[in-house]
């Protein structure tokens, strides 16, 4: 996204506008909305009618219950999404892969009574619309998928996500995960499923999962945790190496420093006034006339 932003910014001498929209900002995208790079407005409210979607966190030995819920939710006529991290087996990896997920969904719902539709992005784009067209009619049940779902997908009726092996997701991607349900009447939930050791990161990340629906707070957890990135380059994340200021902690200072800087700009562009000496000085020795790159 940021190499394409970029070259949307180069095509012409005069810059585009350009309108970002997003449920959970990566880190770097955020740090540009606190520097003032991006100005922004966020939407706090859910859609009229839609109900905030309840998050639990469950360790493997709750996996007989948790279908047994998921269960009961399609016999009410609901649908269930149950994502999992990777496509093939991997010896290395101690985590389920779609394929054997989907052959162990089949046991807990048996054909006979049950519809389940699987996609996955290696999958022939016919044979993957054709699935997806299932479960948005109706006709499956549960859909089993990878990461594909995770924008695009609106279906009202789907009540519950699974997320296997939760703590392999980042935190922006499980919420745009979870945005898939709680978009009907009915109440909605979303289960992570996770391993019983966990990183004291991951368990970080599903507390903070369970505690909130807010995309813009998850987002600025997950730049306390990762790092803002490189404003100049393209890291999404990583640690910036700070003197002074703390880009959350003091947020409110960053955000009266823009306002300043932008009131020089406009007020004294060749920052000729006396009262600017000492910035004038400061830029002169940083060499502010050269070096100057950007990217949106």
């Amino acid at each position: 996204g940021v190499d394409q932003r970029s070259k949307l910014w180069n095509k012409n001498k005069l810059a585009p506008h350009v309108l970002v929209m997003t449920a959970t900002p990566i880190p770097r995208t955020l740090a540009m909305t606190v520097y003032g790079d991006l100005n922004n407005s966020v939407i706090d409210e859910l859609p009229p009618g839609r109900k905030e979607i309840k998050t639990i966190y469950r360790n493997e030995q709750y996996r007989s219950k948790i279908m047994d819920f998921i269960r009961s939710e399609i016999d009410k006529g609901r649908q269930a999404y149950i994502v999992y991290p990777l496509i093939e087996e991997n010896e290395k990896l101690a985590y389920e892969s779609l394929t054997k997920g989907y052959e162990q969904v089949k046991v807990f719902f048996p054909d006979h009574k049950y519809k389940i539709a699987m996609v996955h992005g290696k999958q022939e784009n016919e044979l993957k619309e054709r699935n997806m067209n299932r479960f948005i009619s109706g006709e499956a049940n549960i859909l089993v998928a990878t990461t594909v779902i995770e924008v695009g997908v609106n279906v009202p009726n789907a009540s519950v996500m699974l997320i296997e092996s939760s703590e392999r997701f980042g935190l922006s991607q499980l919420h745009q995960l979870r945005g898939r349900v709680g978009r009907g009447a009915e109440q909605s939930y979303c289960i992570l499923l996770g391993s019983h050791t966990q990183s004291n990161e991951s368990k970080r990340r599903m507390e903070i999962m369970c505690s909130t629906n807010d995309g813009f707070k998850i987002a600025e957890e997950d730049m306390q945790m990762r790092g803002p990135g490189d404003l100049y380059g393209t890291k999404q994340s990583g640690i910036l190496k700070f003197r002074l200021a703390d880009i959350l902690v003091d947020k409110d200072i960053l955000e009266e420093t823009r306002t300043e800087a932008l009131k020089v700009v406009k007020e004294d562009p060749n920052i000729e006034n006396p009262q600017n000496e000492l910035l004038r000085e400061l830029l002169k020795e940083n060499d502010y006339q050269s070096h100057w790159s950007k990217i949106s």
